[in-house]
């Protein structure tokens, strides 16, 4: 039996003494070899709203061997991680069941718990906006900070931030936004979107992040230690957290219950956000209601299992109102929402808590990083909420996938993902959102597939064919499939044949 490997601090060093006991977390995370320097592979290219090419983003981020390697290890970790905090828990699969119901129950009585909400908010003197799409979010934080004369915003990480392109439109109008969590900070000082839901940088070797900081903070560029790294960051913005004149934070759960709102983190950044100056404006995807604080201890259990391997988070947050003295705005979002949750096959995905899981056990994802999907929301999840936004912009993404299931059995709110998956490849294909190449190949796949005379009739054909024909027939710019992969070598006979003269009629055997 091995030897399992001595724990790690988060700079990637042996710990010894207390934390050398941890069994998750960083505690349990698997040292990273030293990798680089090499090229940081950028993202997918956007071209207005033509479809993003996230194959030959891929591509670029699988020719850089020390990125993909680091990438492929790290997150895989991460799903070790969630298995092993998954197995101590006996009720793990009834916890599931439990969080899908109750997102389920929520969702369809949304408008009732949305209007509690806001009800016990308002009492809890929280002032309430409703925002139909991004543009009007945007331009209701701005006239918030316009009339406090709000000129720096501290922000916690969110997701639904980026979704709404709000930090572009913050600079546009003069206010200047500072990242508070690391990860989102390496990102905006590098002019990149999060790569994760979770780990936004998680694609960038140390390396990368010391080119970053160097030309943008003043590190030494030869300096890739960690600990050196996030000091140097934690210098550089901690009078910029200081100075500012208000704060923003995203939200996990908002509960109807009690009207407040909580926020899971590891680094305390959101407390940052909420709590350094008297202006604290929380930004809520209306998705993101739950009915009571009892429904709220079965999601906190479930989150940072599924998505870092760590039993809670370090920071779990509850902002119920203001400071004294200080204001506290809340604008819950639509932008799409109330659509997808029309929509039968898909609304399922507003269960989403955004904890990555599916992201850290999907080849692909793994494999291509997630800024190739060219989208606020990569990996399995992406695929099947990217197309809600903009069917044709991302009409190429659901594609992107094995369809092997991973990501649905990891779900800790039981999304049935991969069939949803499926299910946008048939609305593409259905309206023309699909090359007419791909469909006719699809189409006779599919008439082959549907008739099994045909399909015995035709494999020895290919088999021969597979054999003798010249490579360059074979692999050649039309079959995709072959561009990075060599062709399985071909068997000697069919399996129906094998079974045929072996276990058929002719051919028992005891």
């Amino acid at each position: 039996m091995s030897t399992p490997p001595k724990p790690t601090t988060p700079a990637g060093r042996t710990s010894e003494g207390a934390s050398a006991n941890l069994t998750h977390g960083a505690g349990a995370s698997v040292t990273m070899p030293a990798r680089g320097p090499e090229p940081q592979p950028r993202g997918a290219v956007i071209r207005g709203n033509h479809p993003i090419d996230q194959a030959e983003a891929a591509k670029r981020f699988m020719a850089a061997p020390e990125h993909l390697a680091m990438h492929d290890q790290r997150l895989w970790d991460l799903r070790q991680k969630r298995d092993r905090q998954k197995d101590q828990i006996e009720e793990w699969e009834d916890l599931r069941q439990l969080a899908s119901d109750i997102k389920t129950h929520t969702l369809t009585h949304l408008d009732t718990y949305l209007e509690e909400f806001e009800k016990n908010a308002k009492a809890n003197g929280v002032h309430v906006h409703w925002a139909k799409d991004a543009a009007e979010h945007n331009a209701i934080v701005i006239d918030i900070l316009r009339s406090k004369n709000a000129k720096r915003l501290i922000k916690s990480k969110s997701m639904l931030t980026e979704e709404c392109g709000f930090r572009e439109y913050a600079g546009e109008h003069g206010i200047e936004v500072v990242e508070t969590d690391l990860g989102e900070r390496i990102q905006q000082l590098d002019d990149e979107a999060p790569s994760h839901v979770v780990v936004p940088a998680v694609h960038k070797l140390r390396t990368d992040v010391a080119a970053v900081f160097a030309k943008t903070i003043g590190s030494d560029p030869n300096d890739s230690d960690v600990a050196y790294l996030t000091e140097q960051q934690r210098d550089h913005t901690r009078p910029l957290i200081i100075g500012a004149d208000a704060g923003m934070t995203g939200c996990n759960f908002a509960i109807a219950e009690t009207g407040s709102v909580v926020v899971c983190t590891n680094e305390g950044n959101a407390d940052l956000s909420a709590n350094t100056t008297g202006l604290h404006i929380v930004s809520v995807g209306i998705e993101k209601i739950i009915p009571k604080c009892d429904d709220a201890a079965v999601f906190v259990r479930m989150l940072s299992r599924s998505a870092l391997g760590s039993p809670i988070t370090q920071y779990t947050s509850h902002f119920r109102g203001p400071r004294k003295g200080g204001e506290m705005h809340i604008v819950l979002v639509d932008n799409g929402r109330s659509d997808r949750l029309g929509m039968e096959k898909f609304w399922t995905s507003l269960k989403c808590i955004r904890c990555g899981a599916c992201m850290n056990t999907c080849p692909v994802f793994r494999r291509s990083g997630g800024l190739s999907y060219g989208a606020t929301y990569a990996g399995p999840i992406g695929l099947i909420i990217d197309p809600t936004f903009n069917r044709h912009k991302y009409s190429t993404l659901p594609f992107s996938s094995t369809l092997n299931g991973s990501c649905t059995n990891v779900c800790p709110v039981k999304i049935n993902i991969h069939e949803q998956i499926a299910d946008w490849r048939r609305v593409m294909a259905e309206n023309h959102e699909i090359p007419a190449f791909k469909k006719t190949m699809m189409k006779a796949a599919g008439m082959l597939l549907a008739s099994p005379k045909l399909y015995r009739a035709s494999l020895p054909t290919a088999d021969s064919a597979l054999r003798y024909l010249p490579r360059f027939i074979v692999y050649n710019r039309m079959n995709t499939w072959t561009r990075g992969r060599e062709m399985p070598s071909v068997p000697k006979e069919t399996f129906h044949q094998w079974y045929k003269k072996n276990r058929g009629k002719n051919g028992k055997k005891s």
